[in-house]
This record gives structure tokens, sequence and C-alpha cells, in this order.
């Protein structure tokens, strides 16, 4: 069998078509697309087809584009720099290619590589800045896939960014005539507040930042912090802009309870460093250690990225972090994460509301700063409500009791989540009454989040994600203590 022909190796070249003549043989779904992308080009269009479909009619009905009636006639090529092959009649696009070929016109005839002179790549648009992928037509559907790519990796406020520099691009040259110095000076501007500022819409002080980093030139790079939420576990969970950042980073201090799926998405020379609280530490000790550390690189001149379990401002001491780096003049950024109660939920199959049971959803942690009992019981004793505890597994039942005790019924169902989001994920299910029993049972230890309220009940039910929901009676007869499972 012979070998099928070699991929042709086309030479990359963006066309400037403002005002020139393009020609779309074809008026379909199709041929509309392109001549979107021409006209968004600025490119003259007329398109030649017996019939119109209707959103093209409207163009011609506009003036927007020329109309050739009936079926294709070479003459249509006059004056024509590129003509686009968009009918469903191969005889028509060979028609179209064979003549363009012998006026010496660029031809793309949509779907079929041998025919065409030229090919459309894949693009990312971001504003001026185009990223243009092919595979010189011999896999079209892995070129889309890797567009696909981009499109979650490259974030929009590129095109402001482009737009900048364009406009600045002569200043810059002036002020840095020197290679060199130039590309220092990029290095610092992109690694600078600039492209942070940016993407917070403010463009007035991006351009302050601009014109402070052009006149520093080649100076030192200023550093900068991201407070980036990692999610309960799921790499699959972390948001679009938390991957950016991610890999921009230059240090990463990270929680223990991040995942190793998600720390392996950080660019691999940045450096990792755990500054997680350890059980009956002295967590203030490390708080204190944590903010030293954010000061201490980010005046280095690093991009910083504080990575946090869940969502850094859900119990995750974010507001405290930014004070710190806000008292020391440092630029910062902050990307949610989806919090444990929100994502542990809903892979446990638990919706945290419902009409018929719950109006409200409470997330509660168990202990204030200062290590004092801060939970209003009476208030999350009512019915109707759900409770969303932060905890672990350690103080259950002292939580029963505080809760029956002040009027919860001792039927209320839970959910209590082990390893949510995550392969090893486990979900023990229950009533209020044995809620501590049926944790010391299957021996749950943290990370776990305990769900409270009626809706809790769904998960027997509408379980979707790791094995189906455990009870007290599904688990081996052994001595298993409560302490022991804390």
């Amino acid at each position: 069998m012979s070998s099928p022909p070699a991929t042709p190796q086309l030479f990359p070249l963006f066309a400037d078509l403002k005002g020139r003549r393009v020609l779309v043989v074809g008026a379909g779904s199709i041929a509309r697309r392109k001549i979107d992308a021409l006209l968004g080009a600025g490119a003259r269009v007329a398109v030649g087809s017996p019939a119109l479909e209707p959103s093209v009619a409207a163009l011609v009905d506009a003036g927007r584009i020329e109309h050739y009636p009936g079926r294709f006639d070479p003459n249509w090529l006059n004056d024509a720099w590129l003509v686009v092959a968009a009918t469903d009649s191969p005889i028509t696009n060979r028609a179209v290619a064979t003549a363009a070929e012998a006026r010496r016109v660029w031809a793309n005839v949509v779907d079929d590589a041998e025919l065409s002179s030229v090919q459309v790549p894949s693009r990312v648009e971001r504003g001026p800045l185009q990223i243009a992928i092919s595979s010189g037509g011999g896999a079209p559907m892995l070129a889309r896939h890797l567009r696909e790519q981009l499109e979650t990796q490259l974030d929009e406020s590129l095109g402001d960014l482009t737009e900048l520099l364009r406009t600045q691009r002569r200043r810059i040259r002036q002020r840095l005539p020197d290679i060199a110095a130039r590309r220092a000076f990029f290095e610092r501007l992109l690694a600078g507040p600039v492209p942070g500022l940016l993407r917070r819409g403010n463009h007035a002080e991006a351009e302050r930042a601009f014109e402070k980093t052009l006149s520093e030139g080649a100076g030192t790079t200023a550093g900068r912090v991201a407070l980036v939420g990692a999610g309960p576990g799921d790499p699959g969970l972390l948001t679009l802009r938390g991957l950016r950042v991610l890999n921009e980073a230059d240090v990463i201090l990270h929680d223990r309870l991040v995942s190793t799926e998600v720390l392996a998405l950080a660019r691999r020379d940045a450096e990792l460093i755990e500054v997680g609280k350890q059980v009956g530490g002295d967590h203030h000790a490390t708080q204190s250690r944590i903010h030293a550390l954010l000061v201490e690189h980010a005046r280095a001149g690093k991009r910083v990225v504080r990575l946090k379990g869940g969502d850094p401002f859900v119990f995750g001491r974010g507001g405290e972090e930014l004070e710190t780096l806000h008292a020391h003049g440092i630029d910062f950024e902050v990307v949610p994460g989806i919090t444990a109660a929100v994502a542990c939920a809903a892979y446990a199959g638990v919706p945290l509301t419902h009409r018929e049971h719950a109006q409200s959803v409470r997330f509660v942690t168990a202990l204030g700063r200062d290590g004092s009992d801060p939970i209003d019981w009476p208030a999350l004793a009512r019915e109707r409500q759900t409770l969303a505890f932060y905890m672990g597994v350690s103080g259950l039942d002292r939580l029963r009791d505080n809760l029956v005790a002040h009027g919860r019924d001792p039927a209320t169902p839970f959910a209590l989540v082990e390893n949510g989001t995550r392969a090893e994920q486990r979900v023990v299910t229950g009533t209020l009454a044995e809620l501590p029993e049926a944790a010391a049972a299957h021996a749950i230890r943290a990370p776990a989040l305990l769900i409270l309220g009626e809706v809790a009940g769904s998960a027997a039910t509408l379980h979707w994600f790791g094995p189906r929901p455990l009870r007290l009676e599904d688990a081996p007869a052994t001595g298993t203590s409560i302490a022991q499972a804390a």
C-alpha cells in the first residue's frame, strides 16, 4: 500500500486585506462565516451564488457586500486578491481553484487542502493579537483542539495589552533604542502590575503603571501576589484564571490540603513551599510565617501565588493576608475558588438549597480567632436550613448534643463527605442522633465536611460520584473510637 502524500510545509503569513477585493463563491452557512471574517479584516467582499441565504442577502441589501447572481464565472475573479470557494459542489469548487490558479489569485477551497493554494488556519483572537494554528490541512481537528485549549489559557485582556503596546511602540523604541534594554523592559512590564490592572478593567491605572515602568527602563521588577482558590481537590474545578496564574508563578505558597493534581498544573520551575497548619500546632505562628514569606518573596521581585484549598475568602484567612500585603504596599489580586461546601455537596448529590426543604444555607466554622466557641446554637438549630460545617470530624458529639439541646430534630439527615471531589471520596449518611457513631464506625478523617439538614437525605438517591453513601449499619464490627476517627 502506497503512503499518503506528505502534508505540504506552509509558509505562515498574515494578509492585510483592508480595502482589497475578495470573492466568496457560495452563500450558505459556511460561506457566511467566511464573509463575516473577511469583513472583520476590512476586505471588500463580493459573493457569487445563484441564491442567497437570508443573512447573506441582508448584507447585500445593506450594501456591505456585492452579489454576482448565477453559476460561477471566471470573470468574477477580475481584480480579486483572494477567492474562497465554499459551495457544496465539488465540480464548482474545482472550477474556482483552476480559474484562480490561471490568474495567479490565491484560493481557499473549504475542507479541500489539495485544491487550496492558501489555507485559513484555526485562530485565537484577543483584539489585535492573533494566534494562528495550521496542520497544513492534514489534521484540521487537531488544530481545532489546540485552538480550544489556547482559548482557555489566554486571557481576554491580552487584547488590551496588545493595543497599549501598539500605541506606545514608537515611544518604547525611542526611550530604549538598545534591543537588549528593550527586551529587559518588556520582561519587567509583563511581570509587573500592568497585565493585572488591564485584566481588572482599570485602564487608567494600567497606563500610569506603564509610564512608571517605561521611565524606569530596564530596572528592577516589582513583585506581586495572587491569592488563588485551588478548589476542593479535583483539578478540573480550578478556574481558568487560577490555571493561568499558576503558570506564571515564580513561588507558590500552598496549604497541605491542596491536591497534588492541582500542584502539578503549576509552572515546572516554580518554587513550591508548603505552609499548611498542622493539627494541634501554633496556627498564629504559622500564619505570621506565611505573612513574612509573602512579603519577602514579593519584595524580591517574584510573582507569588498563595494557593489555598477551596476559596481563600471562605474560612481561609485570605482577608488577613491581603491586609498584610496592603500594609506593605505590595500589589495583589484575588482569584476565587470553588469552596468546599459547594463542591462537596455537589459531588455527594446534595442540593444545598431546595424549595421544599431549605430556603437558606449557612457556612459554619468551629472556632474563632482566639480559640473560643462563637457558634450561635439556637440560630443553627432552626429547621428548614442547611448547615455546612468546615470542621473536619472532631467534636461531632458536642455538635450533635448542642443542636439537639437547642431544638434541632435528632432525625435530621446528615452527609459527611471525606476527600470530597477526589478519587478517594467517601460519603457517610445518617441522622443527627447517630452522627458521631457513624463517623467513628467508618473512621472518617480530615479533610471532611459535614452537611446537615433535610437536603442531606438526597445523597442516598442523587449520588453520582464515587461509591454509594455508607450508613452506620454498613460499618464493620470494630472497636474504633470517636477519638481515633478524629
